[in-house]
């Protein structure tokens, strides 16, 4: 795993499509592809894939204290302005902007993922920032790992903090 230095990000606002899970998701990766695969195709059905799209996953609460089943996870896709959203399983939200800790990583699996955010979260308690519960934090990726020569995963994990 390759992290760089956690550091404070004022990030926008984003529009988003996503599906959404509630209960356990840890360590599921084929729950994750499940997600992807579902916002992925109502995506690309929409012809809605650009230069600018990002794929993310929101998580709406704590893991270390939310029990597993209570858990949140929304697997998003941005979207521009005025798409029609109109799939039972696909909603649009927007996900709050603000100040969040950001971290860049390049890990080499799912196995990791634990890992950074581990990283992450020591880091924003350690500082003088505090988490912001209000806010969801979330997993921006930027590539796609079949696509990288090592399957490694490009990835910006966003820690929402009070300002």
């Amino acid at each position: 795993m390759e992290n760089k230095t956690p550091e404070v990000q004022q990030l926008p606002e984003r529009l988003v499509a996503c599906v959404s899970h509630q209960g356990n998701y840890i360590g599921d990766t084929e729950l994750f592809k499940r997600l992807f695969t579902k916002v992925g195709n109502w995506a690309g059905a929409k012809g809605l894939f650009s230069a600018e799209t990002v794929f993310l996953s929101s998580y709406v609460n704590d893991p270390c204290d939310t029990p597993l089943d209570e858990l949140k996870l929304d697997v998003c896709i941005s979207i521009p302005e005025g798409t029609d959203v109109d799939d039972a399983e696909i909603q649009e939200k927007r996900l709050p902007g603000g100040s969040y800790v950001v971290m860049h990583a390049e890990l080499t699996g799912p196995p990791e993922y634990e890992t950074a955010w581990n990283l992450i979260v020591d880091w924003v308690e350690q500082s003088d920032y505090e988490r912001d519960a209000t806010r969801p934090c979330y997993e921006l990726y930027l590539n796609n790992p079949e696509e990288h020569p090592e399957k490694h995963h490009i990835v910006e994990i966003c820690v929402s903090v009070k300002q």
